[in-house]
């Protein structure tokens, strides 16, 4: 992990970047560890420190974002930095409250950082720390009723010497050991004090409340291709799923969408439809696609040139229409 200091390092008086750790805080939200490395190590390399990503176009940044999800994420790494330049001249706040005042960062965010960057005895409480506390005190109450317990049993454990150590050790126990199927309690190093292993009741735990049954949306995805080879995108609203992001131009997202054609076309639906998942819903777009001439008015989007389209800046939901409009539409 790009953003670590190791402990030794770290017992030597050497501390994380609060940026970087800050940058794999955010984009490690609702992601795997295998998924952030390349994306934190790409940003780190584009905006090195928290001036730069201030200073950076916002489309810059939401192209780069794209594939990781969750866009909301790269909004709000934006207003974070620019806050931090801002108020706090282009230095991190180094205690919780202060970090908690920061565009975009939760009570979980503002424990990271401040523990892991600052050494602050703060409680950092993720869903593997909460899977160790459910097992190491056999606590059978289902999440997500049982987080405040769990996040008390958490802070009764927190060290004050090391807690920025403590905290990614616990985390890393929860993701590699104590993991959610499967639990190697043979070599984990608190399987002595463990309730739940004791009890063999280990595999079970934490129990969760039901989830309700994920809804399906339904759209309409309408890709044109103008003569000269143009694409034509549109920007999203800033706020809601995508928020910023280019994509193509579209009807709403539910149960019966009326359609909305950015364009008078000769439109032609594609047997196949792009199939993605939010968090709370799944979402099946219909594409529609059609070639236009050069003298074609949108009204709504704008074309944008061939050699300026990047299909891998298009959001993850968008780029599945592109993989299957493409073969129709790419041209000699």
């Amino acid at each position: 992990m790009p953003w670590r200091v190791p402990p030794a390092d770290r017992q030597a008086g050497v501390l994380p970047d609060p940026y970087a750790v800050w940058m794999s805080e955010v984009m490690l939200q609702q992601t795997t560890v295998a998924a952030v490395r390349d994306y934190h190590r790409k940003f780190m390399a584009l905006w090195p420190d928290v001036s730069a990503l201030a200073a950076a176009d916002d489309a810059d940044v939401m192209a780069a974002w794209a594939g990781l999800g969750y866009y909301a994420r790269a909004r709000n790494l934006l207003k974070c930095a620019r806050a931090v330049v801002a108020d706090h001249g282009g230095i991190f706040p180094d205690t919780y409250d202060k970090l908690l005042t920061l565009p975009g960062i939760g009570p979980y965010t503002a424990a990271a950082v401040a523990a892991i960057a600052f050494d602050r005895s703060e409680t950092v409480v993720d869903g593997n720390v909460e899977r160790v506390m459910a097992r190491l005190y056999d606590v059978h109450a289902p999440l997500p009723g049982a987080k405040p317990q769990l996040t008390d049993l958490a802070a009764a454990l927190t060290p004050p010497e090391r807690p920025g150590d403590y905290a990614q050790a616990v985390m890393d126990l929860g993701a590699t050991i104590c993991t959610p199927r499967n639990p190697a309690c043979g070599i984990c190093p608190w399987r002595g004090p463990c309730a739940a292993r004791d009890a063999g009741t280990a595999a079970a735990l934490p129990k969760k409340t039901p989830k309700k049954k994920t809804p399906t949306r339904f759209g309409i995805a309408y890709v044109a291709r103008r003569a000269d080879g143009a694409w034509l995108l549109e920007k999203r609203p800033e706020k809601g799923l995508l928020g910023g992001m280019l994509g193509w131009p579209g009807s709403d997202w539910s149960d019966a969408p009326a359609p909305n054609p950015p364009l008078d076309a000769d439109w032609t639906s594609l047997p196949a439809e792009a199939r993605h998942t939010f968090t709370h819903f799944h979402l099946r777009l219909k594409i529609e696609v059609a070639f236009v001439p050069q003298d074609a008015a949108a009204q709504r989007g704008q074309f944008v040139p061939a050699g300026d389209f990047r299909p891998a800046a298009l959001p993850t939901a968008m780029r599945k229409v592109y993989d299957l409009a493409t073969s129709a539409l790419q041209g000699d």
